[in-house]
């Protein structure tokens, strides 16, 4: 087989890579400021010997790294020329391997982690740390159920897990049985980090030894941390997405949401039919009766958490009072409540205000009103008709999807056509083309945004949006 080597100086391997031949157990030369191609693992190496994981280790070396896994991006340290990196193949000969961390929450990297574990033991335990020093945003029961959730969806029966609490996971994993632990090195940082870690297991604590393995460079800059710091911003939740499995997804998006929603009845006293009335609210809300419905594709869960981050950020910008910010929110989270085209019925944002009105949620005179009228600001049928001064920062938020970025237009241009999948084709395509165009003009003419903020942010955009949208279903913009 071929190994090839990069110099670290440029950013792209040579034309022609030195390459020599070796052969499993061989030694390949350690040389200042080369880098074995994608750590050797990914590449000729693994295809070649059906190795599912490369233990790079140095020999004859004498330096401080002897006999524990060798530096892998820089061998700067390795001076002597004797010095070397020896390929051993670790075949599937393992009853238990062990991976462990806080895992809050539990990332796509993490479960790549898992995968190239179940390559080659039999069986995968999670070690889930509790740490109260790292104040998880989930507990620890509900973090060990996402990650249940998230490695069956995968169809991995191989997988269990177990809270480890007061002691210290490599000697947990001893007590298992376990001589292995997996462990994902991203870049020299990490890989500085965990050999201190696995040095204080094995040397101090007589624990289970550590495997390294490489994730691939998509998943190369992923963390629990990385994917906790995209929260906020308008968008966060679909960034959020393609980092985490879809349980994780699921479970952040529903505490960031009765986060959200219990701040508008923050004030409310405990124990009496006004404070439980909001919680059961909720559970209506995000049911399968409203915005979790699963025939829903837009007008969901993601619509809503879209929608209230377009107003957080826009009472940030603007400096708007909190009244007004908790009476835009009240009438968001119940705009789109009732979504069923019913014919010869009232409008699904006359019936969404209605069901506000008959709530029970109303604290202050007037307040019940005026949110039913910021509800009915977002029909086009009673739109001319309402007059509150916050109707046009309402409507902003509800068409703010007009402006975004192509790829995230796309996806909600594809989930209207699947809410409308029982019209046929032409009869969509000639509805579609009519609303779509009505929307362009008025985009053409400055007019969709009422709002001076939502008109700076998304107006430009969606004209550009709605025309390609407009010319892919055989339009004219």
């Amino acid at each position: 087989m071929f190994f090839q080597e990069w110099n670290l100086d440029g950013v792209h391997p040579p034309n022609h890579p030195m390459q020599y031949e070796q052969h499993e157990g061989d030694a390949v030369p350690c040389k200042e400021n080369t880098v074995l191609l994608e750590w050797l693992y990914r590449s000729t190496v693994r295809e070649a010997t059906g190795a599912a994981v490369l233990s790079l280790r140095s020999s004859r070396c004498g330096c401080a790294c002897y006999d524990r896994p060798c530096r892998l991006l820089k061998h700067r340290h390795h001076k002597r020329r004797h010095c070397a990196i020896v390929i051993r193949r670790v075949g599937r000969n393992m009853k238990k391997i062990a991976f462990s961390g806080t895992l809050d929450p539990i990332t796509n990297g993490h479960m790549w982690v898992i995968g190239e574990a179940l390559a080659i033991a039999d069986e995968v335990i999670v070690f889930l740390s509790e740490n109260p020093a790292k104040k998880p945003h989930f507990p620890a029961a509900m973090r060990k159920d996402i990650i249940e959730r998230s490695v069956a969806e995968r169809g991995w029966t191989q997988v269990r897990v177990v809270i480890v609490n007061g002691d210290y996971t490599a000697r947990a994993a001893k007590k298992h049985g376990i001589d292995y632990i997996i462990r994902g090195i991203r870049n020299n940082a990490d890989f500085d980090y965990e050999n201190l870690i696995q040095q204080t297991n094995v040397d101090v604590l007589g624990g289970a030894k550590t495997i390294f393995v490489m994730p691939p460079r998509d998943l190369g800059s992923v963390s629990s941390s990385f994917v906790k710091a995209l929260e906020g911003p308008v968008g966060w939740h679909w960034h959020m997405k393609k980092f985490v499995p879809k349980p994780a997804y699921d479970a952040w998006i529903s505490d960031w949401l009765r986060k959200e929603w219990n701040g508008l009845w923050s004030g409310l006293p405990a124990g009496d039919d006004a404070h439980d009335a909001p919680s059961a609210w909720f559970d209506v809300l995000v049911g399968d009766a409203c915005y979790g419905a699963v025939t829903r594709r837009y007008h969901n869960i993601e619509h809503l958490v879209h929608g209230l981050s377009e107003l957080q950020v826009w009472a940030a910008d603007t400096g708007a009072p909190p009244e007004e910010l908790a009476a835009l929110k009240k009438a968001f989270w119940f705009h789109d409540a009732v979504y069923a085209h019913a014919p010869g019925q009232a409008s699904d944002e006359e019936a969404s205000a209605r069901m506000w009105l008959d709530s029970g949620l109303e604290r202050q005179p007037g307040d019940g009103q005026a949110v039913a009228d910021l509800i009915r600001a977002t029909d086009h049928f009673q739109e001319a008709s309402i007059t509150h001064p916050l109707k046009q920062v309402m409507r902003g938020a509800d068409l703010a999807i007009l402006g975004q970025d192509d790829d995230v237009y796309d996806a909600y241009a594809e989930a209207i056509r699947m809410e409308y999948g029982h019209v046929p084709t032409d009869a969509y395509r000639a509805h579609r083309c009519k609303a779509l165009a009505h929307l362009h003009g008025k985009a053409r003419a400055g007019t969709l945004y009422g709002d001076a903020y939502f008109a700076d942010q998304y107006n430009d955009r969606a004209i550009a949006n709605m025309g390609r949208e407009i010319a892919a279903l055989g339009g004219r913009p």
